[in-house]
């Protein structure tokens, strides 16, 4: 085929200024000094890596592995160094495939040996330091898909996953630039991972960003500048050097200029044109982030999903992470100077890490309709209780939760109510149509002194222990580990300053001891400590320092203990209330969490054990005293916390619970299949709509010759820069042979038309599309080969 007249025709006559054919072309540059170096320079290479050492260091800068910074030391150098691979395997002449297959294998060696040093333990050996990483794995997926449990307190699989994915990055960046010649899409790929970051962290990567933007344009202009001069000297026009000099020139006060606009941009504005055009959105991601963190460890303290939301689950962290911008606008009756802590959510189900909503129930109400008929909440017409009616206008907050404090007993727009406990208890209430102001009308306590109807402290402890079944099953259910020592310690101290077994004064007094500075040491952050083995209550027992989620769950775990039906509530705590108009704003500092138990015949009450000043929950009134209902049978409020175990009760967690695939509560396969279900569908109609264009596609032979051009160089076997259409085709078809006839067709169309000027026939452009399609599945073959081509 080579040898063709049409060949021949094409090849430009003998020159004095050309090598003759056949000649081998001396090394670039002046000598064979420099035949180590890039053809592209130093400093081009110097730039790409670091743009990979910029993308990893914001990532390492947000500290996602529970807050702390030197866990993902790793990731820059991680990032860097594929980088330098993936431009290794450009220069080495191997194909795509190849590196990218070598590479792999590379980063599964070192990777996890690099991760294996971060984890706790002694690693005596390398075989140790791959232990650790696959142990430190395979319990976080026990955690998550076997126990159930709402989050994990393993790390070593996040670290994994984020070391892996900078190296995938940074390999696929480096061979896009130096092997296929791509240098924006490496830009692109880097830069998307960068932007994607900041914009989920909330640390100041502006001057990472600058810095990246100026490497990033440099390294633009040099790789543009070093394809003019390839392409002149290959045209034999003009001097290479002074074109590419004249391109570095004109590219360098280029960046000069628009980094200084953008600087003087971004110093200036004042103004947010824009602002409302995302509004809810960052509501979304921070739901996002709280159902990612039951995969991700915590995430990041400086991380914007780490904000206020209320969902189904609460895993339990090492931040709490709020701001004072202005969430909700409540109105209160004007004369009503009652203080009200506003519900959002209430858990009943608690797994060592976390809690979740344990088998809800979803039922619509419509408009104005009862909320809770039937159920086993306080009895709205009981005496000790009054109606009130409050307007909710959402701000800041976009989330669909309707916000009340007491029993819900209407509210006037549609909405969707969250039932547990065999549909016999409260958990949520949502809105139905979308984030719309509303109004609210609930039943909440008397708490006035002196009045007879009050709800006082004297009439709970007259409530006694006859709980409901409904209730005793869902909110006494404690998991297998939940007492460890240094709860059933902190449990025994509690007791010693409890004067009596009655429920209502055992819960009084587990709130003054937990409240006093004394005991408890109230802070927002907690990644300091360390205690991946122990349950959230047993570390806030050990370390006796933790935020309100920390203080609720305690309370909670140590009422259960004592047989007393407890659950943890979310929501906001009083906001600043205008004595004149009674609109209450609520800001995201207040978003807080607090412990409800349940007393037969009152329902449930409110309890605040969190230190630090933050409670805000007043004591009821002592009231008359009030003749006590007699224990049940069943009661074991007498008994210490280190004399009785948790209460056996259905759908306690065994020590081995079922195996993945039985139908358990933490199976948690049925989300990640619906999630490939649903990509595979995707994927498959994409294809579909592609093969649909394609066929209807007008054929052009030189563009089915580009793109089968393009598609055999990213797999390792692109044209030389001498090589002719006949030329290239035949050395292609002796790669592969089985697709000879199909390369001859397209090469010989491609000369007719770009060089003969003809216009090919209907049944040759069918013939071509089929041949395009032939070629697309042949080229395939060019993975397997051993080695790319120069």
């Amino acid at each position: 085929m080579s040898g063709s007249a049409g060949d021949r025709a094409m090849r430009p006559a003998s020159s004095p200024f050309l090598p003759p054919p056949g000649a081998r072309r001396p090394a670039t540059g002046p000598g064979r000094r420099f035949a180590t170096a890039p053809a592209e320079g130093w400093i081009s290479l110097a730039l790409l890596v670091c743009l990979g050492l910029i993308a990893g260091w914001s990532i390492d800068d947000a500290r996602w592995v529970i807050g702390r910074g030197s866990l993902t030391d790793f990731l820059p150098l991680a990032t860097g160094a594929a980088i330098a691979w993936g431009i290794l395997g450009a220069k080495a002449g191997w194909s795509a495939g190849r590196t990218h297959l070598l590479g792999a294998v590379l980063a599964a060696l070192v990777v996890p040996l690099v991760i294996g040093l971060s984890l706790p333990g002694e690693h005596g050996s390398v075989r140790d330091l791959y232990v650790a990483t696959a142990h430190s794995s395979v319990e976080a997926w026990l955690d998550l898909a076997w126990r159930g449990r709402t989050v994990t307190s393993q790390y070593g699989h996040f670290l994994l996953i984020l070391g892996l994915l900078g190296w995938a990055t940074g390999q696929a960046a480096g061979y896009a630039a130096f092997g296929h010649r791509r240098p924006l899409n490496a830009v692109l790929l880097l830069g998307f991972v960068l932007v994607a970051n900041m914009s989920i962290t909330i640390q100041d990567h502006l001057p990472a960003l600058v810095v990246f933007t100026a490497a990033a344009l440099l390294f633009l202009v040099r790789m543009n500048a070093f394809s003019e001069r390839r392409g002149w000297a290959r045209r034999r026009i003009g001097d290479p050097r002074q074109v590419s000099a004249a391109y570095l020139r004109g590219g360098l006060t280029f960046v000069a200029g628009a980094v200084l606009a953008s600087l003087v941009l971004t110093a200036g504005a004042s103004s947010a044109p824009l602002a409302g055009t995302w509004s809810g959105i960052d509501q979304g991601l921070i739901g996002l982030g709280q159902q990612l963190q039951r995969y991700l460890p915590g995430g990041g303290p400086g991380t914007r999903i780490t904000g206020v939301a209320f969902g189904s689950s609460a895993p339990i962290t090492g931040r709490w992470v709020t701001d004072a911008t202005p969430a909700l606008s409540i109105a209160v009756p004007v004369r009503d100077a009652q203080v009200y802590y506003w519900r959002a959510v209430a858990f009943d189900h608690y797994d060592l890490t976390g809690w979740s909503l344990g088998d809800p129930v979803n039922a619509p109400r419509d408009a104005g309709a009862p909320l809770l008929p039937g159920t086993l909440e306080t009895p709205v017409d009981a005496p000790f209780v009054r109606k009130v009616e409050f307007s909710v206008r959402p701000l800041a907050f976009h989330g669909s939760n309707i916000v009340g404090p007491g029993t819900p007993v209407s509210v006037n727009v549609p909405s969707r109510i969250t039932l547990v406990g065999d549909g016999q208890a409260f958990a949520g209430l949502d809105l139905a149509g979308g984030i719309v102001p509303y109004r609210v009308t609930a039943v909440v306590p008397i708490t006035t002194a002196g009045d007879p109807n009050a709800l006082t402290e004297n009439k709970l402890r007259s409530a006694g222990r006859d709980y409901p079944p409904e209730i005793s099953r869902s909110f006494l259910d404690l998991p297998q580990g939940s007492a460890g020592p240094d709860l059933r310690r902190l449990a025994a101290k509690v007791a010693a300053t409890t004067p009596g077994t009655n429920p209502y004064d055992i819960a009084k007094a587990m709130v003054t001891f937990m409240r006093s500075s004394t005991n408890f040491t109230y802070t927002t952050d907690v990644t300091d400590i360390s205690c991946p083995e122990a349950s959230v209550a047993e570390c806030f027992a050990r370390f006796r320092r933790g935020f309100c989620q920390y203080y609720a769950t305690t309370m909670v775990v140590l009422l259960r203990l004592q047989g007393i039906p407890a659950r943890m509530a979310e929501g906001f705590l009083p906001g600043e209330r205008d004595p004149l108009t009674g609109i209450e704003l609520i800001r995201y500092s207040n978003s807080h969490a607090w412990v409800e138990a349940y007393f037969p015949g009152f329902g449930w009450v409110d309890f605040d054990p969190t230190g630090g000043g933050v409670a805000q929950l007043g004591s009821l009134p002592a009231g008359d005293p009030v003749p006590s209902a007699s224990p049940s049978p069943s009661s074991s409020a007498g008994a210490s916390p280190e004399e009785r175990d948790p209460p056996p009760i259905a759908g306690q967690l065994a020590e081995r619970p079922d195996p993945p695939g039985s139908g358990g509560a933490g199976n948690a396969g049925s989300p990640l299949a619906f999630v490939a279900a649903v990509l595979f569908v995707l994927i498959l109609a994409a294809a579909l709509v592609v093969r649909r264009r394609e066929r209807t596609a007008i054929v052009d032979p030189e563009s089915v010759y580009g793109g089968i051009v393009r598609l055999a160089a990213r797999l390792g076997f692109g044209p030389r820069p001498t090589e002719t259409v006949y030329e290239y085709s035949a050395a292609l078809a002796k790669v592969l042979p089985d697709v000879r006839p199909q390369l001859a067709l397209v090469a010989r169309a491609k000369v007719e038309v770009a060089y003969g000027r003809r216009e090919p026939a209907e049944t040759r452009l069918e013939t071509l599309r089929a041949a395009r399609a032939r070629l697309r599945v042949g080229l395939l073959r060019l993975l397997l080969r051993r080695r790319g081509r120069g």
